[in-house]
């Protein structure tokens, strides 16, 4: 199964929702690009990862170096939708340390919101 990748605005937030796997090759250089073209315009994203049924090491370092980009260039993603076996993965290699990770969508949205203030 490929990614499909679906980008919306929600209250001038970037929504990047992701269905399939974040594995190495297409899935993961089209899910930086779609990244890139968002950051282009954004500086505050949400990543839905609740579609995402597999990501392998190539996947997460797509994740952190999209992530590191984005912080360089003064933009914000947060993750969201995030499985038990990638909140595992995370906490195992300390990048949940790294990544804000939200329950929900409306979470991750509200966060902006706090952090604006």
């Amino acid at each position: 199964m490929s990614l499909k990748v679906e980008t919306r605005e929600v209250n001038g937030i970037s929504v990047v929702t992701c269905h399939g796997r974040i594995v190495l090759g297409e899935e993961a250089a089209g899910l930086r690009e779609t990244l890139k073209k968002v950051l282009a315009s954004s500086r505050q994203i949400v990543l839905n990862l609740a579609g995402v049924d597999y990501i392998d090491s190539s996947g997460l370092g797509t994740l952190v170096g999209v992530y590191s980009s984005a912080r360089a260039g003064g933009a914000d993603i947060k993750l969201t939708g995030v499985g038990q076996r990638l909140r595992d993965v995370l906490q195992i290699t300390k990048l949940v340390t790294v990544f804000e990770v939200y329950d929900t969508e409306q979470e991750a949205l509200a966060s902006f919101d706090r952090s604006r203030k």
